[in-house]
């Protein structure tokens, strides 16, 4: 059967830290393949690299679907592979900066794997796609020395356990941030408090930028307030 669909995933407690990642593909028979791995001393951009290379070394084995592409949540990966690497190369493995390439020995191993048939697709992390949130759960738990049941091929991947309540409503706030960042939106302190969840009084004593989370708290000049979304880790440029 062939491969109809892939996804990977990496993550990292620490940042460096101890890391997981995770992989799945799909068939056209609907059975689904997982992978997944840890590393006690790593970083995000290493998991997601890794995660990766051993999708492209697996399907390197098996036939594939013409329209296949990999998707992934990693622009750092899509980027580096498809944009960045042409110049690193060029430039005997430096950055336009003139300083080293970070990561790599993943760098090259993926670049010897790749497939001229499969390109890369980005999704957005944690919106709600299904195979990027496995791949997810799948690394976390490995970088958490968790045990998971991995579907093998001979059937579908078992759906991620549901969220209870109290983590289902942090992770709609935190989905309603995200929009309000990507948006620019200004918010009232009213607003922010029920956001936030911090007593209107506590920030009525406010006055300057404070971070929540992954984002920063800017103050603007009519009196309400901004999200911006910080990117955790280091995101290496050309």
């Amino acid at each position: 059967m062939r491969v109809v669909a892939a996804a990977c995933d990496g993550a990292c407690s620490g940042n460096p830290g101890p890391g997981g990642w995770g992989a799945l593909l799909r068939f056209e028979d609907g059975s689904v393949r997982e992978l997944g791995g840890a590393d006690p001393a790593t970083t995000n951009n290493r998991m997601e690299l890794t995660a990766a290379l051993a999708l492209l070394r697996l399907l390197q084995t098996l036939p594939r679907h013409p329209e296949l592409v990999i998707r992934t949540d990693s622009r750092y990966l899509i980027d580096g592979l498809e944009r960045w690497i042409h110049g690193w190369k060029r430039k005997g493995w430096r950055t336009a900066s003139g300083g080293p390439v970070l990561n790599r020995d993943l760098w090259e191993e993926l670049d010897a794997a790749r497939l001229a048939d499969v390109g890369m697709r980005h999704v957005k992390g944690h919106s709600g796609d299904p195979d990027n949130d496995r791949c997810d759960a799948i690394a976390v738990a490995f970088a958490r020395g968790q045990g998971l049941d991995l579907a093998d091929g001979g059937a579908p991947a078992p759906p991620p356990d549901p969220a209870p309540p109290a983590l289902g409503q942090l992770l709609s706030r935190l989905e309603l941030a995200d929009r309000l960042a990507e948006g620019g939106h200004g918010l009232s302190l009213v607003e922010l408090a029920q956001l936030v969840e911090q007593p209107l009084r506590s920030l009525e004593q406010r006055s300057s930028a404070f971070h929540w989370r992954d984002w920063l708290v800017e103050p603007l000049q009519d009196g309400r307030w901004r999200l911006r979304r910080e990117t955790p880790g280091l995101v290496q440029r050309e």
